[in-house]
């Protein structure tokens, strides 16, 4: 890591598996003076670790990464600190994945193809404890509130564990993963994953992916 410029900066720890992206946007924040990269990590484990070893005042957080995913680390991070400042950075630009991060426990959401200043103010703004969305998001956000029955709206009814099982089912995991990832037992994930079909009005794992892609859940 580079030396920071300002007695007390903010803090930040970068948690995504993309080396490019990490070195991008480290270059960026280290360039601005009153914010410092104080750690990064390429896995949800190693960021959970790295977070409870360094307590950085904002994380920038990937959701698909290898092992746990994003939403997995903000509610581990949230169940230890209910104060993390938490700022979701991902490809996926719907207001589905925005708002269950934010009901996950994160402060903020920005998308990747937002610009480089929109990530200053939104570090800067969640430091601060204030909820950041990118301003497309928020206004999509707003009009959703009217919509009713829609499939995003559909997936806006599951729990905050229920949507971790429906992205992790949607990439492939069978019961047996899932638990071992959320550490809950196959039979208390067989009951959300009867749950979330109702809800949703799914029939098979099928209709289920087809719903993931479709509302950016998950990449085809």
């Amino acid at each position: 890591m580079t030396a920071c410029i300002t007695d007390k900066p903010i803090s930040v720890l970068l948690i995504d598996d993309h080396p490019v992206v990490r070195t991008g946007y480290r270059r960026l924040l280290e360039n601005t003076p009153d914010i410092c990269v104080v750690a990064e990590a390429d896995n949800g484990e190693t960021g959970y670790a790295l977070y409870m070893e360094r307590s950085p005042d904002v994380i920038i957080l990937d959701l698909n990464m290898p092992g746990i995913g994003g939403l997995e680390v903000i509610r581990r991070i949230k169940a230890k600190n209910s104060d993390a400042r938490i700022l979701v950075f991902s490809m996926m630009d719907n207001v589905t994945m925005a708002q269950h991060s934010l009901r996950a426990g994160a402060t903020g959401f920005i998308s990747k193809q937002s610009g480089m200043g929109e990530m200053l103010q939104a570090v800067r703004q969640v430091a601060l404890g204030k909820v950041y969305i990118e301003s497309a998001l928020a206004s999509a956000m707003a009009m959703n509130l009217s919509r009713k029955d829609t499939p995003e709206s559909l997936l806006e009814t599951l729990t905050k564990r229920e949507f971790q099982i429906f992205k992790l089912l949607a990439e492939g995991n069978s019961c047996a993963q899932i638990a071992e990832t959320l550490f809950i037992s196959p039979k208390t994930v067989g009951v959300h994953h009867i749950n979330l079909m109702r809800k949703l009005n799914l029939q098979n794992i099928t209709q289920l992916i087809l719903m993931a892609i479709k509302n950016n859940v998950i990449q085809a």
